[in-house]
């Protein structure tokens, strides 16, 4: 029989709970929140608030008071994560897409639209967010400038959801001929999520869409995606650059910043809360 060092024994151990982590992780992709509320261990209390999370990688003395203006409890979460659960009554699914404003259906229930760089992960934001209601079909491509067309999502007769294309490299020729008279006149629109890489933050095509958004006064929140892919202390100090830059440089964007992973679905029950309540299907409790 092998004799086992003691050294060697606790690197087998290390090596065991790490593939336990990364099993769990892997399981918590597709959970929904009440099941999360289930795991006992505390890493994943940051999977509701990232921004809580990154907290504690700042400096002393920073102000962080702009991590809690949108600060639902557990029963809002939960109340809101019901919209994204299709049933019978309650179907949601693909709707339409649509190059021009003249193919765009007019809907009467509120709607919330996607838009970002080319290859920031929209498509897999959007696909994250409908992760309870796996039959929807979400295209997702590793190439940037996939999504071509203006895709709309009905989540039942409660709101729409659409999946902008993207600006910047591989933007499709009538990029602007087909969002700016959305965002324009769009009458139902009631929020613009624009997504910034979380990484490299706000380039300088996001700050050209951000100068369009508050021309046009719609307004609008900023969501940093791929959090999952940079450190917590490089998150935390874009986080707060990117608050500062909200603070100093905007007036129709919403203070609070929602950072999300799409692969470890960090902040999606958050962000399915916000949607939720910016569209009038409910009212935080607190």
């Amino acid at each position: 029989m092998v004799q086992l060092t003691k050294a060697r024994m606790l690197q087998i151990i290390n090596c065991l709970l790490q593939r336990n982590v990364a099993r769990d992780r892997t399981q918590t992709k597709y959970a929904s929140f009440s099941e999360v509320l289930q795991l006992e261990e505390k890493q994943y209390t940051g999977i509701v608030s990232p921004l809580q999370e990154l907290a504690k990688y700042m400096a002393p003395g920073v102000n962080t008071s702009c991590f809690h203006i949108f600060s639902p409890n557990q029963k809002d979460i939960k109340t809101a994560e019901a919209f994204f659960i299709p049933s019978q009554k309650h179907i949601i699914d693909y709707f339409i897409s649509a190059v021009r404003m003249d193919h765009v259906p007019q809907l009467s229930q509120p709607e919330v639209c996607f838009l970002g760089r080319s290859n920031v992960g929209k498509s897999s934001l959007i696909k994250a967010l409908f992760a309870l209601a796996p039959d929807i079909e979400v295209k997702v491509s590793k190439h940037p400038g996939h999504t071509k067309k203006m895709n709309f999502f009905k989540v039942g007769k409660v709101f729409t959801m659409v999946d902008m294309p993207g600006y910047g490299y591989r933007a499709p020729k009538d990029f602007a001929e087909m969002v700016e008279p959305y965002l324009i006149q769009r009458k139902n629109l009631k929020r613009i999520f624009l997504l910034v890489d979380g990484i490299i933050g706000i380039q300088p095509e996001d700050h050209i869409a951000i100068e369009m958004l508050e021309e046009f006064g719609t307004p609008y929140v900023l969501v940093l995606t791929k959090i999952d892919t940079a450190s917590k202390t490089v998150m935390a100090k874009n986080v707060i650059q990117i608050h500062d830059f909200i603070q100093k440089n905007t007036q129709g964007c919403f203070p609070q910043v929602f950072p999300v992973s799409s692969v470890y679905y960090s902040g999606i029950h958050m962000l399915r809360c916000f949607i939720a309540h910016v569209a009038g299907s409910f009212h935080l409790s607190s």
